[in-house]
């Protein structure tokens, strides 16, 4: 079990996984088509933007939850 003094952590990293998974793959597959290339390009794509969308999500997510609580007039 991960200890929940990561769940911040281990929430930026699903997300942006998820994300940057499926944002590469719908780019990739644009540009190449289903050809025999195409698996390797968009994991190759996809390793290169989950090292951007990771760290990303990791200092925007709290910006982001603190936003939406004064918007929503939860604070």
């Amino acid at each position: 079990m991960i200890p929940v003094r990561f769940a911040p952590l281990l929430f930026s990293a699903i997300l942006s996984g998820a994300m940057s998974l499926i944002v590469s793959g719908i780019s990739t597959l644009r540009v190449l088509g289903f050809e025999p290339a195409f698996a390797e390009a968009w994991l190759t794509s996809w390793a290169i933007a989950w090292a951007i969308a990771f760290p990303t999500v990791a200092v925007i997510a709290p910006i982001t939850r603190k936003l939406v609580d004064a918007m929503t007039g939860r604070t």
